[in-house]
């Protein structure tokens, strides 16, 4: 037998199903801003506008907690993109998506003790 038709091999997506990096760049783009209209939500306007419209307080975290877990999936996302084209930033930005699913975690972990408290 063989050894080249021994291994396996990748074909190369064709140009209809492969992503264009300008399409991954977005969805990096996108990723972030959902992480920071968490961020401006949680610690700007939520303690500042919720009393003033009367909102419950536990509102707050569980809103938090939602858009959390979105912005999680969008990271998620956008670093299975780069890694699929073989973005040239592929690493770099999955080390950034990963530090930013961390800081989510932790404010994850913040909001269920404010809501269990």
């Amino acid at each position: 037998m063989d050894r080249t038709s021994a291994t396996p091999t990748r074909s190369a997506p064709d140009n209809a199903t492969r992503e264009s990096l300008g399409q991954v760049e977005r969805a990096f783009n996108l990723s972030l801003v959902v992480s920071g209209i968490r961020c401006v939500l949680a610690y700007v306007l939520l303690p500042f506008v919720a009393p003033l419209i009367g909102l419950a307080p536990g509102v707050g975290p569980t809103l938090g907690i939602a858009i959390a877990v979105v912005a999680i999936a969008a990271n998620v996302i956008s670093m299975r993109r780069f890694w699929r084209v073989q973005h040239p930033w592929r690493r770099p930005v999955t080390v950034l998506h990963v530090g930013v699913i961390g800081f989510l975690l932790v404010l994850i972990a913040i909001d269920v003790a404010a809501l269990i408290s």
